[in-house]
């Protein structure tokens, strides 16, 4: 993992990312983490979050960008075996994906990409403006706890 995490620019890439075309939310997030925070995340990773974009699979539920910094977080805390509910690594990660989806909340009331998007022309300029913000925010939040848990690992 990067020692120094610079989270405009996970942000920034984050967006980038989306906007070129690259990368739909939930990969753009994870794509971003994995170049600027997790160089040793195997590209897999992204192929694992092409599933959850547009609401997970297009059913317009639970929101792309989320679902990508969840699962970034997932692989920096989570646990890699079997093990108990109680689990460190398991209680952490659960934690730490809470505040995420929390955040989110806080800063838009609900998770659901249909709220969001209702009325919006799915290839409208409006809509992907909108996704191109959701995934730069979550990449910013997904780094920002990142870089704080780490901080209190080594500290």
């Amino acid at each position: 993992m990067t020692a120094s995490i610079d989270v405009q620019k996970v942000k920034e890439d984050a967006e980038a990312y989306f906007r070129q075309g690259n990368y739909y939310c939930s990969e753009a997030i994870v794509a971003s983490i994995r170049d600027n925070v997790a160089p040793e995340m195997p590209e897999a990773l992204i192929s694992a979050a092409s599933g959850f974009p547009i609401g997970v699979g297009r059913s317009k539920c639970m929101c792309g960008a989320v679902s990508g910094g969840v699962i970034s977080l997932g692989y920096v805390f989570g646990r890699t075996g079997p093990s108990t509910p109680a689990d460190p690594k398991s209680v952490k990660t659960l934690a730490l994906a809470n505040e995420l989806q929390q955040a989110f909340r806080d800063s838009h009331r609900v998770l659901c990409c249909s709220v969001h998007t209702k009325g919006m022309d799915m290839a409208s300029g409006e809509h992907k403006a909108q996704c191109i913000a959701f995934t730069g925010e979550m990449a910013e939040k997904t780094a920002q706890i990142i870089a704080r848990e780490s901080s209190e690992l080594e500290g």
